[in-house]
């Protein structure tokens, strides 16, 4: 499996990063567009996303390094991002509270901007996963062809899979059809009348917090914590705060607070 995409000037561009850049740039184009629709500042959006993405970018290295200490002889070595290491929850995080003092700085309602969030999120996520196919990493544990054929996997998918003459299970995979999936779920949610603001983002958090517990069931080179897998901790807390958004917003009326309400702007935070 060849990771490098290209190189230029001696500079090699591997799959991995360009997969990260690309899923970003969608995301982005899927928050403006949706902020266009509601008449939110272009500029208020696109400045958000980039910080927001250079953080997070920061945040995945140092919630990879963090759980990984033992891995590293030096600080310098903590810094070698192009060798790969990266954790999408650190990025999460590290993303979410970048939004947080944004929002705060400039009065605009978080809970509106993290719905126009949750959708180029979550496909940024499907893609981005599948630069762990190059690197031929995030898989799961040893299984046979025959179990792996019967599941309908792609057949290119399952040649990535033999690592060492070892068929593992492509979990990166399917963590990409879950994360394709939520961001379709939510795209068709965001339309529907009755939505109320904050119900994309619980779903968001819902979707992919249970999904990602499932998934880490069976993936072998888990970040652990405590005899934990660190993971399956931050998608339990996913799950608890979706489930708190919906059940905080159900309790108002049909009327109130709906999504799709042209007057309901993103000026209250």
């Amino acid at each position: 499996m060849n990771k490098v995409l290209f190189s230029l000037g001696g500079v090699e561009i591997k799959w991995y990063a360009a997969l990260i850049v690309v899923g970003a740039f969608c995301a982005i184009m899927l928050i403006l567009k949706e902020g266009k629709r509601f008449n939110i500042s272009t500029d208020f959006l696109f400045n958000m996303c980039f910080w927001a993405i250079i953080f997070g970018i920061i945040g995945a290295r140092v919630y990879y390094v963090v759980f990984n200490l033992d891995s590293y002889n030096n600080f310098l070595d903590m810094l070698k991002i192009w060798e790969g290491g990266l954790a999408i929850h650190g990025g999460i995080i590290a993303g979410l509270l970048t939004v947080i003092v944004y929002c705060k700085k400039y009065h605009v309602r978080l809970l509106r901007i993290l719905d126009f969030i949750a959708p180029g999120l979550i496909f940024a996520q499907a893609l981005g996963r599948w630069g762990n196919f190059f690197n031929q990493e995030a898989y799961g544990a040893a299984t046979t062809l025959e179990h792996l054929q019967s599941l309908h996997i792609p057949e290119f998918v399952i040649k990535g899979m033999n690592i060492g003459g070892i068929y593992y299970q492509p979990t990166f995979f399917y963590e990409s059809i879950l994360c394709l999936a939520g961001f379709l779920f939510i795209m068709v949610v965001r339309r529907i009348r009755f939505t109320k603001i904050g119900q994309p983002t619980a779903i968001y958090l819902l979707w992919y917090g249970i999904g990602r517990f499932i998934i880490e069931t069976i993936r072998t080179d888990s970040l652990m914590w405590g005899g934990f897998k660190v993971a399956q901790i931050v998608s339990v807390v996913m799950i608890i705060l979706g489930l708190g958004i919906i059940l905080i917003s159900v309790r108002k009326g049909r009327y109130e607070d709906l999504y799709n309400q042209e007057e309901n702007q993103a000026i209250r935070f």
